[in-house]
């Protein structure tokens, strides 16, 4: 099976290459392959690969900054998505694409499923709310599985900054009335690779958005003190214990985009689909933590 992997230098992109190495013939990009920047080159270069899957790994991710930065941010997250879509379509390749728990606003008490209606409070999320909708009406085969929180041992993420900062300071004051579920970047491309390989046995997923995170919820604040209390566990010397760790509110951090105040996502539709129960979100972040305080100082 042919897979072209765009974004293989990203959080999600880097765990997917050794992932879908093992069900199939991989060509994977980085930006200077494949930049969404310039969506009129995507088609082509899939023309040149001919795979039977597409996987986009590949995003504008900065949240804060989209905000001054609409145009940039809809060029990568919408146009070159519908470019990626269409070209699929036009193989007959399934084309996998993720996307986030902020297309939506927040205010649903209880966990977000598939079909409760978008309404994104930022232009981050209003552009990758705007790549589902490209990658639904290209009419290709196709997933798009919403995540959340994502965090990896590379890249920039909360478990590193909480690292960082732990070191340097004697306490943090972290945001406490945001709910969500930290999803690693290893369950999200093994879950993809398990999606896949379902292509070969004839009993593929249905066309659709799919919620891919693991189970149980917390907040900012209780996710930092619990990568604290995994680096002490490990030996790592901190200034600021987990005990140190102070909540605080949406409001009294102000950024620039506004979050949803509940990312939590129902994924029973996926469970069903792939007969599987998701971890709880605990299960991968002392393995992360490690990786990173095992890290050569830079």
């Amino acid at each position: 099976m042919k897979i072209v992997l765009i974004g293989k230098g990203g959080q999600v992109g880097r765990e997917l290459v050794g992932s879908l190495a093992a069900i199939g013939d991989v060509a994977a990009f980085d930006r200077a392959g494949a930049d969404l920047e310039r969506p009129d080159d995507l088609s082509a270069l899939l023309r040149r690969e001919r795979p039977e899957v597409v996987v986009n790994a590949a995003a504008y991710t900065a949240v804060d900054k989209a905000e001054s930065e609409p145009d940039r941010a809809r060029i990568v997250n919408e146009l070159a998505v519908g470019a990626l879509a269409h070209a699929a379509a036009d193989l007959g390749a399934t084309l996998v694409h993720y996307s986030t728990d902020y297309v939506f606003d927040g205010t649903n008490p209880s966990r977000y499923v598939e079909t409760d209606e978008p309404h994104p409070l930022s232009v981050y999320g209003a552009t990758k709310l705007g790549g589902e909708r490209a990658v639904a009406a290209a009419g290709c085969r196709h997933w798009v599985f919403r995540t959340t929180w994502v965090y990896a041992s590379h890249g920039h993420n909360f478990i590193r900054t909480m690292l960082r900062l732990g070191r340097e300071r004697d306490s943090l004051r972290v945001v406490d009335d945001q709910f969500g579920v930290p999803t690693s970047a290893r369950l999200i491309a093994e879950v993809t690779a398990a999606c896949i390989g379902r292509l070969a046995t004839g009993s593929p997923l249905a066309s659709g958005v799919y919620h891919l995170a693991p189970h149980g919820e917390t907040t900012w604040c209780r996710f930092a003190r619990a990568i604290l209390a995994a680096a002490r566990e490990q030996g790592v010397p901190l200034r600021c214990p987990p005990e140190n760790v102070v909540g605080i509110g949406t409001a009294d951090y102000p950024l620039p985009a506004r979050r949803p105040a509940n990312s939590r996502l129902d994924t029973t539709k996926l469970e069903t689909a792939l007969n599987i129960r998701l971890p709880e979100w605990q299960d991968d972040v002392p393995a992360v933590v490690a990786a990173l305080v095992a890290e050569p100082p830079s």
